[in-house]
């Protein structure tokens, strides 16, 4: 049977660049190409933007041929709709990330499982995350 999920950045940028860092779960996950992996917009948003300040320097290969990156990875990108930014921003979670929040809405509203390290995920009852 196959799983549809949703990864969170680092998941993407790992799964890229350092597949070691990912749980052994995760990394058999993506191998299975049964499975459908879906990268939402917001991760290249956020990846950029993290490089460009400085904060991820190894952002850049993927960045550069990142439609390449998504191909070889077997994902698919999943286009950022109003449904998912109001949900977002209505969302009730105390957190002020917007790129979590928003990953987080995403999730909800597509009621996939989101592949995240990051425990803060834990709080939004309504959201699946594995790892």
């Amino acid at each position: 049977m196959s799983t549809t999920v949703l990864l969170d950045t680092h998941a993407f940028l790992w799964a890229i660049r350092q597949p070691q860092k990912l749980s052994t779960t995760v990394r058999s996950l993506l191998a299975d190409r049964t499975n459908d992996v879906i990268v939402p917009s917001l991760v290249p948003w956020e990846l950029s933007i993290k490089y460009r300040i400085g904060k991820l320097p190894e952002a850049e290969p993927v960045l550069v041929d990142y439609s390449t990156n998504l191909t070889r990875l077997g994902a698919s990108s999943l286009s950022i709709s109003h449904t998912h930014t109001l949900h977002a921003g209505l969302m009730t979670w105390h957190h002020r990330d917007p790129f979590d929040r928003l990953l987080a809405a995403v999730a909800i509203v597509e009621g996939l499982p989101l592949v995240s390290k990051d425990t803060i995920f834990d709080e939004v009852p309504e959201l699946q995350r594995m790892w």
